[in-house]
């Protein structure tokens, strides 16, 4: 899957992935990650995610990371913010009352980025992953972050052949085998969800299973 995909998904506004409201699991969890009040939370491949407005609702400041420019730039503008937008090194920085969004590749991330980064909220980017790219980019995020950052992970699993991703079923064994040589890895809730998504029923999907992951690195 190259970055032209998700650019052009952007472009044309076929964002079935975003949700409009809070995710009711970082709701529900949150607690369990234990960060202070105004510690920094990384999201990864964070499109215009609501869910920042939360994180920093809560005392927290965010950073972001987003390849399509066209997605940062609405963040801001749908929360009537006027952020404050450099380049530097390989990204475009926007930034506004705590929220900061990178624009730019996730792989060209480096530990000075992240030097600050006490949790991570992964809702769409693992699961956004075709197989090939997920190994790849759970050594990134795990290279980069600081020793005892806490993920919390939300994934979903489905028989893969009866769909094509987005979003691509991950399941507990490979989140186990991604992980945990780098972290600590708990379940924490595992829901079958079919009957509350009809819109993945009606893709031919027989089984659709929610689940919530505390990673603790190393």
């Amino acid at each position: 899957m190259k970055k032209d995909f998700w650019l052009e998904r952007w472009e044309r506004e076929e964002i079935g992935f975003h949700q409009d409201e809070i995710n009711p699991y970082l709701r529900q969890y949150w607690q369990e990650m234990h960060l202070a009040h105004d510690g920094m939370v990384f999201v990864p491949l964070c499109g215009k995610s609501h869910d920042m407005l939360w994180l920093h609702k809560q005392g927290h400041q965010v950073l972001g990371v987003e390849l399509s420019a066209i997605a940062a730039q609405a963040f801001f503008t749908e929360n009537d913010y006027t952020p404050h937008h450099v380049v530097s090194g390989k990204f475009e920085r926007y930034e506004a009352d705590g929220i900061c969004i990178l624009c730019g590749d996730f792989f060209d991330l480096s530990k000075d980025d992240l030097a600050n980064v006490g949790a991570v909220y992964d809702r769409a980017s693992l699961i956004a992953l075709p197989p090939e790219m997920r190994e790849s980019y759970a050594r990134q995020l795990t290279s980069i972050l600081p020793p005892a950052t806490k993920i919390l992970l939300i994934t979903v699993d489905y028989p893969q052949q009866e769909m094509s991703g987005p979003p691509f079923a991950v399941s507990s064994s490979e989140v186990a085998a991604l992980y945990r040589e780098h972290a600590e890895v708990r379940l924490l809730a595992q829901m079958d969800v079919l009957a509350q998504n009809p819109r993945f029923k009606e893709r031919g999907l027989s089984q659709l299973q929610e689940s919530i992951f505390l990673l603790t690195l190393r």
